[in-house]
């Protein structure tokens, strides 16, 4: 099993007192699996994914990635384990401002000691970025942004790859081939994706749909 979450609560401290915002979630995802999360605003989506990826501290529970665990681990084992196994792709792009295009889709890459020039290159050909390699972000639009934001996370091969709406900034029609590119990515390298969205057309894609109310699944199809 490459991702198992077990019963995982999390708080948020407020003026009015605790805010319980995951309430014992239980999920597993395997290898060449795609999970899309789905729920309304609130419910605990974005927050269960920067648990599993070791952004923040769970209340309780456990969490394993690749038979690791994330909880309980210091702050660079789990910086470690996002380096080599784990790639994130969430609403900021992050892009480094003074590197060109062609370096921001390598780093990720580089930093886990997988750069491919040729898998990089196919990625920028995939994702229709192969005209603005020598470009910086500044120069980019929106969309453009977050293509090379998943470029990234794609060129480094992770094992699992944590995706909260990364189509929500492009067009339908690019939002479907970069969606096409993430599953074909996970189902041939027997990695997974466990993918944020309000997109039932995008979520029906997916291998399973898991579905997050008041903190809770309280849906799965």
């Amino acid at each position: 099993m490459l991702l198992r979450v077990e019963s995982v609560a999390k708080s948020f401290a407020t003026q009015e007192g605790a805010l319980r915002v995951l309430r014992g979630v239980s999920l597993h995802l395997a290898r060449g699996e795609s999970v899309a999360l789905t729920g309304d605003s609130g419910s605990g989506k974005s927050t269960l994914l920067h648990l599993c990826a070791g952004l923040d501290r769970v209340d309780s529970g456990t969490i394993h990635v690749a038979d690791r665990p994330v909880t309980g681990q210091s702050d660079s084992a789990r910086a470690a384990l996002r380096r080599g196994t784990i790639g994130l792709v969430f609403q900021q792009f992050n892009l480094i401002a003074s590197m060109s295009v062609e370096a921001n889709l390598a780093f990720q890459a580089r930093l886990a000691g997988r750069e491919d020039p040729a898998r990089t290159a196919e990625v920028a050909a995939r994702l229709g970025l192969s005209d603005l390699l020598t470009r910086y972000p500044e120069n980019l639009s929106g969309g453009q942004q977050q293509r090379v934001a998943i470029g990234r996370t794609l060129a480094a091969a992770p094992a699992l790859v944590l995706a909260d709406e990364p189509t929500g900034n492009l067009d339908e029609a690019t939002g479907d081939a970069v969606l096409s590119l993430l599953l074909d990515g996970v189902a041939g390298a027997g990695a997974g994706l466990l993918m944020v969205t309000h997109s039932p057309r995008l979520a029906a894609r997916c291998t399973r749909r898991l579905h997050l109310r008041a903190g809770q699944i309280v849906e799965v199809t």
